[in-house]
């Protein structure tokens, strides 16, 4: 699985470029129901065709629009891997799909832009988290849900001590291993076996240099992040692992303990707890923040549809809630300010609330994506506003 990033976000966002089609269906990691999946998929491309002719577009132009999805959709080897949801994006000149850890309703939406509402649980920093799993044989990045997690493709990142040292003396050796006493209570401690070490401290600065390579491949992954990461391991590596740390949201709490024979669900039930507890006192507050703004009818507290999108647009909202299980259609001219709320779905209409959370994300706010009836004040949309 690959991070869906900030700068990914964007080149969706910004892909104006004729109809684009966007699809979005819950995926399956085992069992039977793998069989079913390729079979949704090209169900949805069915509506995706008849979309594209009630908005005027010729039956061979639309089978030739969505032909590397049907491809895709026969290809046995791509549904072995996939996480619980899988996102596809469509258009004249682009064509991407993500396998992502979120178990997603059937949606198919064309429009002169991408639907991006669904990725919301992914893209907000109230939703999702990371586990750095650390260990001297394996490193492993999981991206998470409330309900799920998924592995993240590691790339610049050493994969093991071993891989991290190869620059240095081959001929020197470093084996670690952790090691408990008979007492449930004793402290488990890390133990370094080698060849020509200095003095009894050396090790550590191998373990730093270690870690000093995989913070720098982390920094890079995990540029303009703000999601929480949880580190997971023996107390001695994630003591030195907290020195070299730059990653500004690493939680006071760990999963303790050697990860190397923990399972993706194994380190999901035990991080979730921890990033829980947090985000649910970060989204405490923002009600808190909103309701109290409301009882002073401030004009820092919005849930105009209308008015919010152009503030998005405009870079003032801070926090914006969101129902994401209905849409809002309509049509909208940013630059103008002109923006058009319809009763019903109309040809090349795009979802009004999409647009809200697309731009508020954008510009540095955070969107608590929740369902209608969480909303404050009964709209569908509810923001805090910068000013």
């Amino acid at each position: 699985m690959t991070i869906l990033s900030k700068s990914e976000l964007e080149a969706l966002v910004e892909h104006q470029d004729g109809w684009c089609i966007s699809l979005y269906m819950p995926t399956h990691r085992a069992g039977r129901e793998i069989q079913q999946d390729p079979i949704r998929l090209k169900n949805l491309t069915n509506q995706a065709e008849k979309q594209l002719a009630d908005a005027g577009m010729r039956a061979t132009e639309a089978r030739d629009l969505l032909a590397p999805v049907v491809e895709m959709a026969e290809l046995y080897g791509f549904w072995r891997h996939q996480g619980d949801g899988l996102a596809v994006f469509r258009s004249p000149t682009l064509f991407r799909g993500y396998r992502l850890p979120i178990d997603f309703e059937e949606l198919v939406i064309v429009a002169r832009s991408f639907h991006i509402k669904p990725l919301l649980p992914l893209i907000t920093a109230d939703a999702r988290f990371y586990v750095l799993a650390l260990s001297q044989h394996e490193i492993r990045l999981l991206q998470g849900t409330r309900f799920s997690v998924a592995e993240v493709d590691l790339s610049d990142v050493p994969e093991s001590l071993e891989e991290a040292m190869r620059w240095d003396d081959p001929e020197r050796q470093l084996q670690w291993h952790s090691q408990t006493g008979q007492r449930a209570d004793t402290v488990r401690r890390a133990m370094f076996h080698g060849h020509g070490f200095a003095s009894a401290d050396d090790p550590k600065d191998y373990i730093r240099q270690y870690f000093r390579q995989i913070d720098e491949g982390l920094a890079d992954i995990l540029h303009g992040e703000k999601a929480p990461l949880v580190v997971a391991g023996v107390d001695y590596v994630l003591d030195l692992y907290r020195e070299v740390n730059s990653y500004h949201r690493i939680m006071d709490k760990d999963v303790e303990g050697s990860p190397e024979h923990l399972t993706e669900d194994e380190l999901h039930e035990r991080a979730w707890p921890i990033v829980e507890e947090v985000l649910e006192k970060e989204r405490s507050e923002a009600l808190e923040e909103y309701q109290a703004l409301v009882g002073k009818s401030s004009k820092l507290a919005s849930d105009n549809v209308k008015d919010t999108i152009l503030a998005a647009y405009q870079g003032r909202v801070d926090k914006l809630f969101v129902a994401l299980d209905v849409q809002v259609w309509g049509a909208a001219d940013l630059e103008s300010g002109e923006v058009e709320q319809h009763e019903e779905r109309q040809p090349g209409d795009e979802d009004l609330l999409d647009l809200a959370s697309i731009n508020t994300v954008l510009t540095d706010g955070v969107v608590y994506a929740m369902e209608a009836e969480e909303v404050p004040g009964g709209s569908p949309l509810a923001a805090v506003l910068r000013f």
